[in-house]
């Protein structure tokens, strides 16, 4: 097996060769790709000294699982961060934690779409249990747009577990379910929180729901019974957003 994987698309390659450089082996462009977005990737891995060489488009065709745009990126293995991590940027963390679990979403693009809400969002982390959960593979990549490179990914054992850990540092867990009795905007968002989205049809794991402080749901107030998990986790997410705002006065 090859220590290196292959990325693909613009904004994944490009967050790689702004934020983790070192992990770049090699650039590859289609033939004949000469505009101004590929000109600042090839101007980023001249800073950086990464070669930069071109293939037929045919040939990142059979090397990407998706849509390429004419670039893919010799990298180094995916980082997916351990329990201790938490530890580390808890300790570290200057601002109110706003967590991320995601408990068995399984599709890599639900999971690429989370990570780049969490990053818009100001999310510290997204924690995952190591079964039952999609990994962090170039599709998962693509679709968070670089937000990958950013937002850490911590794979846990035992996810109930790590929910009563956080917990004992001071974080409030708030669980995502259609039968819950209040909305996610009569919660105080305000504190150290960690959001908690299950599966989409299957929910929230029992232990999981268990080890929730509250259990909130969005109003739905057309035919469909609920949300994309991405779409529902930006909405939850950008209401603690929105809550810890400045208040600006009268």
């Amino acid at each position: 097996m090859s220590q290196w994987e292959k990325i693909y698309g613009v904004h994944a390659v490009e967050a790689l060769l702004r934020h983790h450089p070192k992990r770049v082996k090699q650039l590859w462009l289609a033939e004949g790709r000469q505009d101004p977005r590929v000109q600042a990737l090839v101007q980023l891995a001249g800073e950086a000294r990464v070669p930069v060489g071109q293939r037929e488009r045919r040939e990142l065709d059979e090397w990407a699982e998706g849509v390429h745009q004419g670039v893919v990126a010799e990298v180094s293995p995916s980082q997916v961060w351990g329990e201790n991590f938490l530890d580390e940027l808890l300790a570290r963390n200057e601002s109110v934690p706003l967590l991320l679990v995601l408990d068995g979403v399984t599709d890599p693009h639900n999971l690429g779409a989370c990570l780049r809400t969490a990053d818009a969002a100001g999310v510290q982390a997204v924690i995952v249990p190591k079964d039952k959960s999609a990994t962090l593979n170039a599709t998962v990549r693509k679709v968070a747009c670089g937000a990958a490179e950013v937002v850490p990914l911590v794979a846990v054992t035992n996810l109930a577990r790590t929910l009563e850990k956080l917990q004992r540092q001071g974080l409030w867990i708030v669980g995502t379910a259609g039968e819950a009795t209040q909305e996610i905007f009569d919660l105080d968002l305000r504190g150290p929180s960690v959001l908690v989205m299950g599966a989409e049809g299957k929910g929230m794991r029992r232990l999981t729901r268990e080890h929730c402080d509250y259990l909130a749901k969005l109003p739905m107030g057309g035919s469909v019974s609920s949300l994309n998990v991405s779409v529902a986790a930006g909405v939850c997410l950008f209401e603690a957003v929105r809550q810890r705002r400045p208040s600006t006065g009268a």
